[in-house]
């Protein structure tokens, strides 16, 4: 569906644009034949309707004339006899067009759209489209407020050139993480042989710098701006202490298992495919953290993701990636070791 089409239907009037896009995507057309019914009185049904184009007649059944509602009058601007069950039959007088949404999808959409514009306002700085856009990054839905706010003053703007090269591998420890803001990046690594792999490609939203800042490491890939930009730059102090710390959930032995065997969780070994094939926990499956980012795409929205490593070191970077995709990850607490022990104490 246009979003063009839907600024002028209340409440979709006061969507962001980013949120109408949404809407749009969630919305389909529905045509109607003259003297085709859309919904009957006493309908208890789970979508929401606008007249795009042509005339409905709304009949209470009582007797009394219809109420005609036509396309772009002020009475069409509202969903067409929303309240449930319906009070109305709606009837096409001629042929019409239908913009439908599910009710409850679209209210969701509505309220966190809202609530984001609201929590912008009140934040200090004069820059309104950023800081929608880091609310929304599903990352920041765990990050708490008070976090929020000192993020968007501790964040600095760095511009940047096509070509320029943000993160180099190999250099020590970084000094800062690193949000896209404007244009477009790759991350790169090159092997001991000489070959680079493309590990990622990145965009406005997008987020790197984290694995040597967790992990306290060497730089192990080289990000290059694809196109001139602008990223944002926060220092390793409040990296840890506003971002890290939230993001980075644990999860115990006994509550992993919990959620393994209740069937809602995949358990996901991030060590090198070499070592897996060494050994490791019953039912989990490989991926590597440096394929992680390519592989991310491929997981649950639905699921718990149990990060193991040998130490949390890796299985913390790698759930902090996932959380930046709005995923549930989880870090072992303990490792490898810690799963196996509770689950020989613990009863099938």
């Amino acid at each position: 569906m246009d979003s063009d089409l839907l600024p002028g239907f209340v409440p979709l009037n006061s969507l962001s644009d980013e949120a109408l896009s949404q809407a749009a995507e969630q919305g389909r057309e529905v045509p109607l034949a003259v003297g085709q019914l859309l919904f009957q009185r006493g309908d208890a049904d789970a979508s929401c309707y606008y007249l795009l184009a042509g005339q409905i007649a709304l009949d209470a059944g009582n007797g009394t004339p219809p109420l005609l509602i036509r396309a772009g009058s002020e009475a069409a601007r509202h969903p067409l006899a929303r309240l449930k069950p319906r009070r109305y039959s709606a009837l096409a007088q001629t042929p019409c067009r239908i913009a439908a949404f599910d009710e409850a999808a679209l209210d969701g959409l509505i309220a966190q759209d809202l609530t984001t514009a609201c929590e912008v306002m009140a934040f200090a700085g004069n820059d309104p489209y950023w800081m929608f856009d880091l609310l929304r990054n599903p990352a920041f839905a765990n990050v708490p407020q008070a976090n929020l706010h000192a993020l968007f003053e501790r964040f600095q703007p760095k511009p940047v050139k096509a070509g320029e090269v943000v993160v180099h591998q190999g250099d020590p420890v970084g000094d800062y993480y690193y949000l896209i803001r404007e244009g477009h990046a790759q991350v790169v690594r090159r092997n001991e042989a000489g070959w680079e792999l493309v590990l990622a490609k990145l965009g406005p939203g997008d987020g790197f710098g984290e694995e040597a800042l967790i992990a306290h490491a060497a730089r192990n890939a080289t990000v290059a701006m694809l196109s001139d930009g602008l990223v944002m730059c926060l220092s390793a102090a409040d990296f840890d202490t506003l971002l890290k710390e939230p993001l980075v959930r644990k999860a115990s032995p006994s509550e992993a298992l919990k959620l393994l065997r209740g069937g809602h969780a995949d358990l996901i070994d991030v060590r090198l495919t070499d070592e897996f094939k060494q050994g490791s926990l019953k039912g989990s499956f490989n991926i590597p953290l440096c394929l992680l980012r390519l592989r991310a795409g491929t997981l649950d929205s639905r699921r718990v993701h149990i990060l193991v490593c040998d130490n949390e070191r890796l299985s913390s970077i790698a759930a902090f990636i996932l959380a930046q995709r709005g995923l549930d990850a989880r870090v072992l607490a303990g490792g490898l070791g810690a799963l196996k022990q509770a689950s020989d104490k613990t009863p099938d």
